[in-house]
């Protein structure tokens, strides 16, 4: 089943798709540190540079002529939702959706998906929504449309992140996956990596998410420790487990001006969510950020997955990614309908 993946980032919806049994045959974005850490990850290197809009004119049409395709994935911004007032589906700033939109026109895949962040279903008084059944739903390009809310700690990340999907299947229902029975702590998903030495483990993996991450990988990469002043380490050593600054004296406060400053995972729940690589959220027993490896195996990346780029870079490439093993959940009830669809 071969899919397409716009806006696609370093992949995490492609790998949790290909986990399920998809075929990537192409991918776009235009940021170049992804796309090159998107392609050192795969055998075939199929993601390129290139803006929707021009994949659209010189990509697609050939990929059509080579065979079906059989659904695009993608996280297109939608901005020009969030104006206040009268909806302008033509803002300048939906052009990427409305390529998205232009892609699924033209391909006619049996299903697409769009991911985006939770605010989209509350934006301009759910403009967003409104304007996406209007296009895709069953008056528009023919697709039934189911959208839901999905926190990434529900399906076995040891992470709580809200993003909304998109689902629409032709000819079918698709109904969300419900949420596992148990969920991950941070210290879950990394507790093995605190005894790392050198990038080699030091130790066994401690449950089944650990052990799936390592995988067949003998050695670590991108986990390398941030250098901090002695004051940082000061302060972050005496917040408390999953707390925060508030937990100290208000002399301290003003050190940083607002809430979520310094910041612990907390070893017994869930991490926060993984963002773009600011100084503000921390190992939950350690006085350091976490390393770039840590981010990523609690964003549910293998460890043999390496992302490349400067140390920043690096950062925002996790933080902006989709967690392979929440994608490849809702890739598995997509699977699943359209099997039960070939029998029928």
């Amino acid at each position: 089943m071969k899919i397409i993946d716009l806006f696609c980032g370093i992949g995490g919806l492609s790998l949790g798709f290909e986990q399920a049994g998809f075929e990537v045959i192409s991918a776009v974005d235009m940021w170049k540190d992804a796309v090159v850490t998107y392609n050192h990850n795969r055998k075939n290197k199929v993601a390129k540079v290139e803006t929707v809009e021009d994949f659209n004119i010189l990509e697609l049409p050939r990929l059509i002529e080579q065979g079906h395709v059989c659904g695009v994935i993608g996280g297109p911004p939608c901005q020009g939702f969030s104006t206040v007032g009268k909806r302008d589906v033509d803002d300048p700033r939906n052009k990427m959706y409305l390529e998205f939109y232009k892609a699924v026109k033209l391909a006619s895949p049996d299903f697409f998906v769009i991911e985006n962040v939770k605010g989209m279903l509350t934006l301009n008084k759910g403009a967003f929504v409104e304007d996406l059944i209007e296009r895709f739903g069953p008056n528009g390009l023919g697709y039934n449309v189911n959208y839901q809310l999905l926190n990434a700690a529900d399906y076995g990340v040891p992470q709580n992140r809200y993003r909304v999907f998109y689902v629409g299947i032709k000819d079918s229902f698709f109904e969300f996956p419900k949420p596992y029975d148990y969920k991950l702590t941070a210290k879950d998903g990394i507790g093995d990596l605190e005894e790392a030495v050198n990038g080699q483990y030091a130790c066994p993996p401690k449950n089944k998410f650990q052990k799936a991450m390592r995988g067949d990988c003998v050695s670590l990469k991108n986990h390398d420790f941030t250098a901090h002043t002695e004051k940082t380490i000061s302060i972050i050593s005496q917040v408390p487990d999953g707390g925060n600054i508030r937990d100290l004296s208000k002399d301290m406060w003003d050190v940083r001006k607002y809430n979520k400053a310094f910041e612990r995972m907390g070893s017994f729940k869930p991490s926060n969510t993984i963002d773009t690589g600011h100084r503000n959220y921390f190992h939950y027993s350690e006085p350091r950020i976490p390393t770039v490896r840590e981010s990523a195996r609690i964003q549910s990346f293998p460890d043999s997955f390496e992302i490349l780029g400067t140390r920043g870079s690096q950062y925002k490439q996790v933080g902006n990614a989709v967690p392979p093993m929440l994608a490849k959940a809702i890739a598995t009830e997509i699977k699943n309908v359209l099997s039960w669809k070939l029998k029928s």
